[in-house]
């Protein structure tokens, strides 16, 4: 036993295994991004030579390699965060979207999360946290390399420097695509810390970019006729656990017993996996392709505003001072469930809210309500007592809990069922001519092939988070009064359609708002519905048509099976 003591005090107290160690945690990301990004050679070669040198550089420089391991703590963290991220989504490196989700996300959600990662967080606990510990003991007891040593380990820094150099080369001249301000890891990720930077202050500035900004929006239907339209944004629903859309379990009921008023589009597709920027597009006439604009510009609900509509914004998440706050604020009337302190407030208590509303008799009423819909951890968005689908108890984030996790979030889509038609009867019973938009921001990975993805918000989406579901309720009075846009509906019912960029136009057009900002082709209940060409927008905001997407094999079976359009 005393001579394992000794041992384990000699290796703590090391300066040379410090320096080793540290190199090599320092460099399991890299060697895991060669692996999860399929780099080809020269990119590969890049990226371990260079930064390794680096590494070994930094470390070599001072003489107490404890100070040098603090001196690279932000690499450290940032191996870390790498790491959970591989554990979350098998690929990709930290991008600007994680670091703004990381922002954005409120405590709760951040929680529910990482409760649910025990592997993950285990690996970094077990990889990082030592060596600084480490670190430190060796600083208080001044333990330093010798200078002819450190000489040699610069030396050989320097070769592996050189040696990435020349890699670096090889990958310019051979790969056309290759930057390294996009493929070479830590530097993408400073440059996406950058970007990320750019886009707060962006943010920041928001409210004085817009103060000035009207839609011009003007109505034309009767002042005398009372109407009312509903924007519904599902959280996380992804349109294969619908059983409206086929799904071999019973998870619309309820939809599915009521078809007469509805149009479920089969087509659809998402323009982002990321609720930062997805709900953004939902709420504004902003798209994958002029993304930018929502830094200008105001949303929906002030474009209703200005037709003379008293508007509500009725929301079940936190407020995250993002943009989807900003915008619920330009309503009459705004409430936020979760400023509650308690947690367990259910969608259901949207549609009191919502009854409330409709109670006060508003001539002309818009109202959008954001539900939580099927954000992780599943198991909190419905109460035990509704559960229909079980075993859901397991809820870690492991491919061997699919089962339960699956049960569980196929519980949460049978809550969604139950607010959507709750909320049609609400709107169909009253006297006014009345229509509801329902979408989700993005859908969700449940470990559904071999990949073993988990959750949303990859830089590299999936079949699983683009795919959601998209049904628009029209009243009886409204069919009535205009039939031609209930036969645009169900022409356009399975043409492609991009939510982000038909929810806004679509719910104009409804109403009978004329804006220059509207575009008859992209509102669903035209008869111009044009069937736009479909982009993603990336993490660098960059709008991707959908067949240049890096998608897998699995993905493009989905499409098929499905027979989803890559337009």
């Amino acid at each position: 036993m005393k001579k394992l003591t000794s041992l384990l005090r000699r290796c703590v107290l090391s300066p040379q295994i410090l320096y080793i160690w540290t190199l090599v945690v320092l460099i399991v990301p890299n060697v895991a991004l060669c692996i999860t990004e399929d780099l080809p050679l020269w990119a590969a070669l890049t990226n371990l030579f260079l930064p390794l040198g680096f590494y070994a550089l930094i470390l070599a420089l001072g003489r107490t390699t404890g100070k040098m391991v603090w001196w690279l703590f932000l690499a450290l963290f940032f191996a870390a965060f790498q790491i959970v991220l591989l554990f979350l989504f098998g690929n990709s490196i930290i991008g600007v979207d994680m670091f703004l989700n990381v922002l954005t996300t409120n405590p709760s959600e951040a929680f529910e999360v990482l409760g649910n990662l025990l592997s993950g967080i285990a690996t970094i606990v077990l990889l990082y946290v030592p060596i600084l510990v480490v670190a430190c003991i060796q600083i208080y007891h001044h333990k330093t390399l010798p200078l002819a040593l450190r000489r040699k380990l610069r030396i050989g820094a320097i070769i592996l420097l050189l040696c990435g150099a020349g890699s670096l080369v090889g990958a310019y001249r051979t790969i056309s695509s290759y930057k390294v301000l996009n493929d070479l890891y830590p530097l993408n990720v400073c440059y996406n810390v950058k970007l990320t930077a750019d886009r707060l202050l962006a943010t920041n500035r928001y409210h004085k970019a817009s103060a000035d900004f009207t839609f011009h929006t003007s109505p034309t239907h009767p002042d005398d006729v009372p109407e009312v339209y509903v924007l519904v944004i599902g959280e996380t629903a992804r349109a294969d656990n619908f059983g409206l859309y086929g799904y071999h379990r019973p998870t619309t009921p309820r939809l599915q017993a009521d078809t007469a008023q509805i149009v479920w589009f089969t087509d659809v597709l998402s323009q982002s996996n990321t609720t930062h920027k997805s709900v953004p597009m939902l709420l504004s006439a902003a798209t994958a392709q002029d993304f930018n604009r929502i830094y200008s510009e105001k949303s929906i609900i002030t474009a209703f505003k200005e037709a003379g509509f008293y508007t509500a914004y009725l929301s079940n998440q936190r407020r995250n001072h993002s943009f989807i706050d900003f915008y619920g604020e330009e309503a009459d009337k705004v409430v936020f469930l979760k400023d509650d302190a308690r947690t367990d407030h259910y969608d259901t208590e949207l549609l009191t809210q919502t009854e409330a509303l409709l109670q006060e008799g508003h001539r002309k009423l818009f109202v959008v309500l954001h539900l939580y819909g099927s954000h992780f951890n599943y198991r909190e968005r419905y109460k035990p007592a509704d559960a229909q689908f079980g075993p859901d108890i397991a809820s870690e984030a492991r491919p061997e809990n699919r089962e339960s996790l699956l049960n569980a979030y196929d519980n949460t889509i049978l809550m969604t069922d139950l607010v959507l038609d709750s909320l049609f009867h609400q709107v169909g019973t009253t006297e006014a001519l009345s229509a509801v938009f329902y979408t989700s921001d993005h859908g969700e990975n449940i470990y559904d092939d071999a990949r073993h993805l988990f959750l949303h918000a990859s830089p590299r989406p999936s079949y699983y988070d683009m795919h959601v579901p998209l049904i628009i309720y029209t009243s009886p009075s409204f069919q009535n009064t205009y039939p031609e846009q209930l036969q645009a509906l169900i022409d356009n019912q399975h043409k492609p359609v991009a939510p982000n960029a038909s929810a806004f136009h679509t719910m104009l057009y409804l109403a009978g708002l004329q804006t220059p900002a509207l575009c008859d082709s992209l509102a669903l209940s035209s008869p111009h519905y044009a069937c736009p060409h479909r982009y993603y927008i990336n993490d660098h905001n960059e709008p991707i048509p959908l067949r240049q997407l890096k998608l897998s094999d699995e993905d493009f079976q989905q499409f098929k099976i499905h027979k989803i359009t890559l337009k």
